[in-house]
């Protein structure tokens, strides 16, 4: 997106209180349950199959691949947020600098969703929709590029799919 998108998206909230606060909130607060379901889900699978089962094995380890890889690569590359490289406030205070590619948020919300998955298909579909939310108002609030979401998201799918369904 350019800096003339993000100033028109500002305009527009900013003409928009209602909607504003909403966007404010999601950007916000939607993190939140998702990352209280996936401790959830390993005490949940601890006392369901054990720590040594296959289940709460990969429930543990295929999101902490994902979510060190995103880490690293965030690091190394030290990508601008849209903030930083457009003349636009963010939506949501923001004042970390770089490693905006891939987005963790939206790598971290879709790995857990695909572990949801693994687990139960009606919760993991739930965490996939609840994924695709925060990664537009991630991107509406100016913290990050389309492209940041994009690959966090693929990233976590292709690495579940994997580390979930074929291994």
């Amino acid at each position: 997106m350019t800096e003339n998108g993000y100033k028109k998206i500002g305009d527009f909230f900013g003409r928009h209180s209602f909607i504003l606060a909403a966007l404010k909130f999601v950007c916000k607060y939607l993190s939140y349950p998702v990352f209280v379901a996936y401790p959830s889900l390993l005490v949940y699978l601890f006392f369901q199959y054990g720590v040594l089962s296959r289940e709460f094995s990969r429930v543990l380890i295929v999101p902490a691949v994902v979510f060190a890889a995103v880490t690293l690569f965030r690091k190394e590359f030290n990508r601008q947020r849209p903030y930083e490289k457009f003349d636009i406030e963010p939506i949501i205070h923001k004042d970390k600098k770089g490693q905006s590619f891939p987005s963790r948020h939206a790598a971290s919300v879709f790995i857990i969703a695909m572990a949801f998955l693994y687990v139960n298909t009606l919760l993991g579909i739930l965490f996939l929709i609840v994924g695709v939310v925060m990664c537009v108002s991630r991107v509406l609030c100016g913290v990050h590029f389309i492209k940041d979401v994009l690959v966090g998201a693929a990233l976590s799918v292709l690495v579940g799919y994997v580390g979930f369904f074929l291994i």
